[in-house]
């Protein structure tokens, strides 16, 4: 059966640079990556990102849906890596801005459930990233604290499905499951 390892952490806090060296240990690994380019800033770092990956790595990006991809995945793939939970929380909360936020918030914790369930079905080993958000002050707009919520009760999902989970602080991995 395949491993699940989750590896969570703040903005900053090594946790794709951790999570990249857990991948390289595979021979063949797909980089699913949730991020959208938006404007320049978030170029850059997409960017930064694509450098440090080896050239070898098949890139697959996935704003949506990534639990239609994983299991169409060729079986010889040793690890998915997929970088990451909260762009990817992001990305569903700001597709359809009419919707009901608490709606919103079911809808897309119900798609973090069908992920966790593409993960454990998954003949390969599944590397997830996460922002840890739950650490800060209270946000001061409703937007900002359904998102904090939502991201907060993905991240309790993902852990409690995976084998491993790590949490980085300043560069440093504590393994917490």
């Amino acid at each position: 059966m395949a491993k699940m390892t989750l590896v969570l952490g703040g903005a900053r806090s090594g946790k794709s640079a951790f999570a990249e060296d857990l991948a390289r240990k595979y021979k063949d690994v797909v980089y699913i990556a949730t991020a959208e380019v938006k404007d320049e800033e978030m170029r850059e770092r997409i960017q930064i990102h694509r450098a440090r990956r080896p050239f070898n790595w098949k890139t697959i990006e996935a704003p949506f849906h990534v639990d239609r991809i994983i299991p169409n995945l060729d079986e010889k793939v040793g690890v998915v890596y997929l970088d990451c939970i909260t762009l990817y929380v992001t990305n569903m909360l700001l597709s359809d801005e009419k919707e009901n936020l608490k709606k919103k918030q079911s809808q897309i914790l119900e798609e973090i459930n069908k992920l966790c369930k593409a993960c454990r079905e998954s003949k390969s080993d599944v590397i997830i990233v996460s922002n840890e958000v739950g650490l800060g002050i209270v946000p001061d707009n409703a937007l900002s604290r359904v998102f904090r919520d939502i991201a907060g009760s993905a991240n309790q999902i993902l852990a409690d499905e995976a084998d491993e989970v790590y949490f980085m602080v300043a560069g440093i991995a504590q393994r917490i499951k």
